[in-house]
């Protein structure tokens, strides 16, 4: 994974501090990671925890924030990526990709990025919202296009229902990304 650039996008969910550990693990292999956040996932982590990880600005969803010279979603996606990871991935991001809506960061860089590097997704969710249908229809959308879906775990979800839509572990991911590259 040596000199992988790794695009880490991370989502709302209170699993998202899970994220935190796979850029450890990725950072420890020798890969370059870039987060981008949600405006979910900037309520339970701040980009400081991810830009010491990294070692690099964590993005946040303000696309106009940077430099107007700079087009992050186009250079993120078609010139610096090999791999885009999206960890955890909350039912709001899923039906925006599926949505094909591009009005914050990472929903322009995926739609830039057009499948010519591999995107990995990692649901995570609720029981109930995992098996409703406007996400399994999104979630088979984004499949038929290229996405590859890691599989959930199934176990405790921190609203104490069991079952399945646990995020699966860094570790876990860390394989996926192996495969992918």
């Amino acid at each position: 994974m040596k000199d992988k650039h790794i695009l880490l996008h991370v989502t709302g969910s209170i699993s998202c501090y899970k994220a935190c550990e796979l850029t450890s693990l990725l950072v420890k292999e020798g890969a370059e990671v870039q987060v981008t956040m949600s405006e979910g996932a900037l309520k339970f982590l701040q980009p400081a925890v991810f830009e010491g990880l990294s070692h690099r600005e964590a993005l946040t969803p303000d696309m106009f924030a940077r430099k107007p010279s700079v087009i992050p979603h186009i250079t993120l996606s078609q010139n610096w990526a090999d791999l885009i990871v999206i960890y955890p991935a909350s039912a709001n991001c899923i039906a925006r990709l599926a949505s094909g809506l591009s009005d914050d960061l990472f929903g322009a860089t995926f739609l830039a990025n057009n499948f010519m590097h591999p995107v990995l997704l990692a649901p995570a969710m609720n029981s109930n919202m995992f098996a409703h249908p406007a996400v399994q229809e999104a979630l088979q959308k984004l499949e038929k296009w290229g996405t590859k879906i890691l599989p959930t775990d199934e176990g405790r979800l921190a609203c104490g229902t069991v079952g399945k839509g646990k995020l699966i572990q860094p570790e876990r991911v860390l394989e996926f990304i192996r495969e992918a590259l």
